[in-house]
């Protein structure tokens, strides 16, 4: 195993270290257990799978030097969207000028952005390679043990599909995906491997879904838990990602005639998108109780609108007013973001608050005066727009349609249903899924997915100084992929470096 993967998995280890110097002060957080009792006992090896939830929204422990913007997946997320054109702000900060919306951090091998997303995922594969590993000894039953694979297989493929995306080129629909994907950690003892094809990658990612669809572990405890459900949703993504369209309608639509969800009414949808358990629509989300909000470095505390933070007092975030304009008057969607905010209109909840235009209320605090909210990993929006998508590129124009207006109809009552075809309709699809998705982080993953430019000249109020002037980036740029952290290239020499 190379030093810095080993260095991850030994630190994502839920192992008890550490006194405060009285023996009856030495109890184990929810997310540890004491070394020697891992897999002695189903108790220790579920908290040991739950520690990876909570290292999901977590803040990053190395000792990098901005730390603060870097709330685990979900400030990954946010990144996605601050390197597109349609989440912006007023000027340079954390994710705009110094690393991610200008495009410098993740081009630079020894910038904390790399290593951020490579420690990030591979950290969480580093965790379930030890629970798969090791899952056998669990004193249980062969369903509680399937339970916890289900989730670590889950959980690995979700990793994985990030790291591909980031770190290797986009899946060419040509069928020839020999390009360098990433490294395929599968083992707790592999050593310092090579990077593996992006086809090998993906492979894996589906090897391990239909693993875990194929466990059919339907309970758990919350939302916060990757059951079948959320493996079928990866399933769908993935398909999307590889242009195997047959299968990306096979697994969405499963979830859309799942009962267990339905898409959010139009009073749910001003909620403020914080709580998955009330949420009819959410069907797989990070959920921090309230002592563990970190506060400034949480996801909400740089989205919530109402968050009383420095980054969301003095830079409210904004829509891509082209975008915008593109929302009927009659789209709940329309009351999420604000052209021109006043004190009645959008309130706020002190006068250190700024006002800009298109500022976004889409986010909101559990409660106030803190930063807490469950960070939305998979809705079920992301099915509807995924099966529309793939229906057209099927040839199935009806059906993506119909499915497409029974989408828009839970967003506006109003919407007619579509008369477009071919290219036509999938553009009217992509624009839907622009608006839906809005700082969940899908804007830079589409753009490489669908091999399309960064083109921000066209967004009127888009500040060209929040990121350094970096305003458009050509579709198959090398930009699109992130060098590999210098960290890891001097402990693994058998990886190659992307071209620089």
């Amino acid at each position: 195993m190379n030093k810095l993967v080993r260095f991850m998995v030994l630190a994502a280890l839920p192992v008890l270290v550490g006194s405060c110097g009285k023996d009856y002060l030495n109890t184990s957080p929810t997310d540890r257990v004491a070394s020697d009792n891992i897999f002695t006992s189903l108790a220790s090896a579920t908290t040991t799978v739950n520690g990876i939830y909570r290292y999901m929204f977590s803040t990053t422990t190395l000792p990098l030097s901005r730390v603060q913007n870097k709330p685990g997946v979900g400030g990954i997320m946010l990144s996605m969207d601050f390197m597109g054109e349609d989440l912006g702000i007023s000027s340079g900060n954390w994710y705009t000028s110094t690393g991610e919306g200008n495009w410098v951090g993740h081009r630079n091998e020894n910038d904390d952005v790399p290593l951020y997303y490579y420690r990030t995922f591979y950290k969480i594969i580093g965790d379930a390679n030890f629970i798969l590993d090791n899952v056998g000894n669990v004193s249980a039953t062969e369903e509680q043990r399937n339970v916890l694979r289900s989730q670590a297989l889950t959980l690995r493929a979700y990793a994985y599909t990030y790291l591909v995306q980031l770190f290797g080129k986009r899946y060419n629909d040509s069928g020839q995906n020999s390009q360098p994907g990433v490294p395929l950690v599968l083992k707790s003892t592999d050593g310092a491997l090579p990077r593996a094809t992006v086809e090998e990658v993906y492979a894996t990612i589906v090897k391990d879904l239909d693993k875990a669809i194929g466990l059919n572990i339907t309970t758990r405890k919350n939302k916060s838990q990757a059951n079948v459900d959320v493996a079928i949703g990866l399933r769908a993504r993935v398909a999307l990602l590889m242009q195997d369209h047959d299968k990306a309608i096979e697994y969405a639509t499963q979830l859309i005639n799942n009962p267990d969800y339905k898409l959010m009414t139009r009073d749910e949808y001003l909620k403020g998108f914080n709580d998955a358990a009330a949420l009819s629509e959410f069907i797989w989300a990070s959920m921090p109780t309230a002592d563990q909000d970190a506060v400034f470095a949480s996801y909400f505390s740089q989205i919530g609108y109402n968050a009383n933070t420095t980054f969301m007092r003095n830079n409210p975030k904004r829509i891509n007013a082209s975008l915008y304009d593109r929302i009927s008057a009659t789209d709940v969607r329309k009351r999420i973001w604000e052209p021109n905010p006043t004190s009645v209109n959008f309130p706020l909840p002190l006068a250190s608050f700024v006002r800009q235009p298109y500022m976004s209320r889409k986010f909101a605090i559990k409660a106030d005066g803190g930063t807490l909210g469950d960070v939305p990993l998979m809705r079920l929006s992301e099915m509807y727009l995924i099966a529309a998508e793939a229906y057209v590129e099927r040839d199935q124009d009806q059906l993506a349609r119909n499915i497409l207006y029974e989408f828009m109809k839970a967003r506006d009552p109003e919407a007619p249903k579509s008369t477009k075809s071919g290219q036509a309709l999938t553009e009217e699809i992509w624009i839907q899924r622009r608006i839906e998705l809005w700082g969940e982080g899908f804007r830079f993953l589409d753009l490489k997915r669908l091999n399309q430019p960064l083109n921000r000249t066209v967004v009127p109020n888009f500040v060209s100084a929040s990121v350094s002037g970096l305003m458009e980036v050509p579709a198959g740029d090398k930009r699109w992929e992130c060098l590999f952290p210098r960290a890891e290239l001097d402990a693994n020499p058998n990886i190659v470096q992307n071209d620089i």
